[in-house]
């Protein structure tokens, strides 16, 4: 059983040695622990931090191309590296090193493919009484959207089987912790969380740069996820607005019209009519991007198993 510690990193050189210390050298029940740092366009010594400490492997991009690419190279690159478990941590030292162990643990014992770290938000002195209230609010949109019960949706502490990884398609380009929940959950994979222990803070987050980024960001990406995996209930929602409207205005126009035959009232009856319009023509909106979401799944099957022969090929000749 292979673990890899992988670690999105962007000028992470002075926390980075602090983030690597921390991290477990054994776990019962793994064989073999690895490390690797994603190095998201560095202008710092990141790097040269990296291999002087002794980071198996590096994924290398000449640019900056934020944390969600990051995060979905370092798994492709983990995968390729033979990894059972991948486990996904910050190079500021948010996270508990030790708490790898309670992470792992559900996957070790074939309870869940994705486990994800619960933190004390309440708890954590270094987060606003707002930053805490929106953390909580974000997560309960995502245990709506995702039908799943996870506490701390934006933590990034967390941990994958190596099938759930090779399903795993984060198309978002801000960050990958919400839309890769509502994915696992909307694709029924076993997900389920741990409560774990956070650091002082070394360093500000480098996610968003104001309260109004980070509620703007989360809010589409929530919105987006929930329309790629459920996009006819999406737009049957939206669609059911203007149509209710188009009904009520179509039924107080009747009652005029019964009332008295000359009263007139066109307006509502043109109204009415571009109500119902819209709102049918919004279903059929969301019909049509039901069946793109149907040709999506399948497209994800095919991808899947591409990647289960590619990886697993080169996980039997490392063997050999």
């Amino acid at each position: 059983m292979k673990l890899i510690i992988q670690i999105p990193c962007y000028n992470e050189a002075e926390t980075l040695k602090i983030a690597l210390d921390a991290l477990p050298k054994a776990i019962p029940g793994i064989d073999v622990i690895e490390y690797l740092i994603i190095n998201d366009g560095s202008s710092d010594d990141t790097v040269a931090v990296a291999r002087e400490w002794g980071v198996h492997h590096i994924v290398n991009f000449r640019c900056n191309k934020g944390l969600a690419m990051g995060f979905s190279e370092g798994i492709n690159e983990a995968l390729r590296q033979g990894a059972d478990i991948i486990v996904n941590t910050d190079a500021d030292n948010q996270y508990c090193g030790e708490d790898i162990v309670k992470l792992v643990q559900p996957i070790l014992e074939e309870r869940a493919d994705i486990v994800i770290g619960e933190r004390p938000i309440d708890s954590i002195s270094h987060f606003s009484p707002i930053k805490k209230k929106l953390q909580h609010l974000g997560s309960w949109f995502v245990r709506v959207a995702s039908h799943t019960d996870i506490p701390d949706a934006p933590s990034g502490f967390r941990a994958i089987s190596r099938d759930a990884a090779m399903r795993l398609h984060v198309i978002n380009e801000y960050t990958y912790t919400l839309e890769m929940i509502i994915q696992a959950g909307r694709e029924k994979m076993a997900i389920t969380s741990v409560p774990i222990r956070t650091n002082a803070e070394l360093r500000p987050s480098r996610l968003f740069h104001s309260m109004t980024s980070y509620i703007k960001k989360s809010g589409l990406t929530i919105i987006r996820a929930f329309m790629m995996y459920k996009p006819l209930k999406f737009f049957g929602i939206i669609g059911s607005i203007p149509f209710l409207i188009g009904v009520l205005l179509g039924i107080r126009y009747l009652i005029y019209l019964a009332v008295d035959p000359t009263a007139g009232h066109v307006q509502s009856l043109i109204l009415a009519a571009v109500m119902l319009l819209t709102g049918v023509q919004t279903f059929v909106v969301g019909l049509h991007a039901d069946l793109i979401a149907a040709n999506r799944k399948m497209l994800e099957e095919v991808k899947y198993h591409v990647k289960k022969l590619e990886y697993d090929e080169e996980k039997e000749k490392d063997k050999d």
